[in-house]
């Protein structure tokens, strides 16, 4: 492993402005620009301070497109073009904020939280008509707790959107001490899972689509697999074992539990949230204390096995499947994820803050996964206490192979290569 150094030589100061000079991009901090990747990759600063970035797409040309949790100066979406190791925003469009974006077929589709909208692209993949997006889905429910929506595209026409739960564990008192889970959680029908709709039907609603997999808390990573046309999805873990249940959690098991898990979704697909938990010390799915466990009781195995579990609430923001010829062959068709960090690990060290590669083989988990790129915290005493410079949060693939990654906390667009 080696340290990449971003100097302030990377970067100048550049002011744009559509209308006014909202966007500054200032020189890079030294201190917070170090990444560890593998020998023999790079990493390059593109730009920073743009916004709270989330996730974004690069265009066959090399434009890139990043969504904004919120706007800046009433836009959301970013239009940037690359040059001499720097990224320099070109425009930016639509007055709402959110995380999720995707092109297919000659059009941009973007989320806010509550919608989504597609723009017509032209040959050059650059939006036609900024101002007039057609709304493809309305009426998204969103009641402030894992309100973002994802979104990605198949290859059959068809549309996919997380809509997060809006509680904790279906609790009668969310995240209250004790309180037990609802019966048959409500939260279910209109959230916590896979919606799917038409990618090319204007107004759709909840009765138009069709709710693809449920017993998902949330997903803000996702992706579709193309080596076995298949929907993956990483999903955050409950929070808060030992405060709820003192009696059954220790604080460190909170800390350890339950682990943030990857699944490969086909339609009607239940994941078990919010009655079972994924046990990341004994590889077991483990019925909820709020439904009757104990932290041993095992789940009904009618639920879906997760493909993959990673360690506790280390927050997978972001999912990309590999599919360039850049990088060393054992990457090819591997999974990329981005881990935003956690908060609730405590007495623990906090962890995250990486992006690490999981290895596939035929279309499936395979083997151990790996830290690939790290120190986007600053330090490991700043990962230990959650103050992080940096938190990664999408990832894009560029025409030649190239991996971008984004951070929400300084709006920050990193690009990593391989020098063979």
């Amino acid at each position: 492993m080696k340290k990449i150094f971003c100097s302030a030589a990377l970067i100048s100061t550049i002011v744009f402005s559509v209308v006014t000079s909202s966007f500054a991009q200032t020189a890079v901090k030294p201190e917070t620009a170090e990444l560890i990747l593998p020998a023999k990759f790079k990493s390059v600063l593109l730009v920073q301070n743009i916004g709270k970035a989330r996730h974004i797409i690069i265009t066959p040309q090399g434009g890139i497109y990043v969504r904004l949790a919120k706007p800046v100066d009433k836009k959301g979406t970013l239009f940037l073009q690359e040059s001499n190791g720097k990224a320099i925003v070109k425009n930016g469009f639509g007055n709402y904020g959110g995380t999720g974006i995707y092109t297919k077929d000659g059009y941009l589709y973007s989320s806010s939280n509550q919608e989504i909208f597609r723009y017509k692209l032209n040959a050059n993949n650059e939006v036609i008509d900024p101002d007039a997006p057609e709304k493809i889905v309305t009426g998204l429910i969103e009641r402030g707790q894992h309100e973002t929506k994802s979104l990605v595209l198949d290859n059959d026409g068809n549309l996919y959107v997380n809509i997060g739960a809006y509680l904790n564990s279906c609790q009668e008192k969310d995240r209250q001490k004790g309180s037990m889970g609802i019966p048959g959680c409500p939260v279910l029908d209109s959230a916590g899972g896979i919606w799917m709709f038409k990618a090319n039907k204007l107004n759709q609603g909840y009765n138009d689509g069709i709710r693809y997999a449920t017993g998902l808390r949330n997903v803000v990573g996702l992706d579709w697999n193309q080596q076995n046309n298949q929907l993956f999805v990483m999903q955050h873990g409950r929070d808060q074992l030992h405060d709820i249940f003192p009696d059954l959690y220790t604080v460190q098991q909170s800390a350890l539990n339950p682990a943030e898990c990857m699944y490969a979704l086909k339609k009607d697909d239940n994941a078990g949230w919010p009655y079972l938990y994924y046990d990341y010390e004994q590889h077991k799915k483990i019925l909820a204390p709020e439904y009757g466990g104990d932290g041993k009781k095992e789940a009904d195995s009618k639920y879906l096995e997760p493909a993959a579990a990673y360690p506790a609430h280390m927050a997978p923001n972001g999912l990309l499947f590999y599919t360039g010829n850049q990088f060393p062959a054992k990457y090819k068709n591997g999974a990329f994820i981005a881990f935003h960090g956690s908060w609730n690990r405590a007495p623990e060290p906090q962890a995250g803050y990486f992006v690490v590669f999981q290895p596939f083989k035929d279309g499936k988990p395979f083997g151990n996964w790996e830290v690939f790129a790290d120190n986007f915290s600053g330090s490991p005493k700043k990962t230990a206490s959650g103050r992080a410079d940096h938190r990664p949060c999408g990832l894009a693939q560029g025409p030649d192979g190239s991996l971008y990654i984004t951070d929400d906390s300084k709006g920050c667009i990193y690009k990593i290569t391989y020098n063979q």
